[in-house]
């Protein structure tokens, strides 16, 4: 499945329009937002699929995913360790073989990595965590790998490259990735095309 996750920069960032022209040029499995407000709510009457938002407790913007084809279960979001003024959560997608949280984690380094260990602990054998990680340098962690392209993402201060979109697997293979055009936004979208590896069902635990 190809799958494209955007930090959309909430009401002043990537545009409905932007976002139809990037399904209809790249054709994802699954599209993963951050930032995303009501007005992009519209999406699936402009294009059809299915679609879920989350916006985070308290704030008009939050986490979304589009798919062509019906989620296996209505996705859910899960509440991740507070920070000091914005309360994050994952937004879970089931989909058929795999699941998939969607993460827009804190700024503070050792709170997104409790953040985004918190996620690992919700997820199944076989799963992704894409999303804006806000993440600095490398995860000292074993369960999931960091799979993604490693180009930067985002520029801090138009200065200061960093890649802060990350995809993190387990259970699965990534076969592509690519740091795709920005847009309105601040942020690239990154794709990803994952599967199931290689691994027997029975040895999962």
């Amino acid at each position: 499945m190809k799958i494209i996750s955007w930090n959309l920069l909430h009401s002043t960032g990537a545009t409905l329009d932007e976002i139809e022209r990037l399904i209809e040029n790249e054709r994802p499995g699954l599209l993963l937002m951050q930032e995303a407000t009501e007005q992009i709510d519209g999406l699936a009457q402009r294009l059809g699929g299915h679609y879920a938002r989350h916006p985070l407790p308290g704030r008009h913007h939050g986490l979304a995913a589009w798919s062509p084809a019906p989620f296996r279960l209505a996705p859910e979001a899960i509440d991740l360790p507070p920070g000091l003024i914005v309360r994050r959560v994952c937004q879970i997608i089931e989909l058929l073989g795999f699941s998939v949280g969607n993460v827009h984690l804190s700024h503070g380094q050792r709170l997104n990595r409790r953040q985004l260990n918190r996620v690992f602990d919700l997820l199944p054998y076989r799963a992704a965590v894409l999303g804006d990680c806000n993440l600095v340098g490398p995860v000292n962690q074993s369960r999931f790998r960091d799979a993604g392209p490693r180009q930067k993402t985002h520029m801090a201060g138009t200065i200061l490259p960093l890649r802060l979109d990350r995809c993190f697997i387990r259970g699965l293979d990534c076969t592509a990735s690519r740091v795709l055009a920005k847009g309105g936004s601040d942020h690239h979208p990154i794709m990803v095309q994952l599967e199931p590896d290689a691994l027997p069902l029975a040895a999962e635990k």
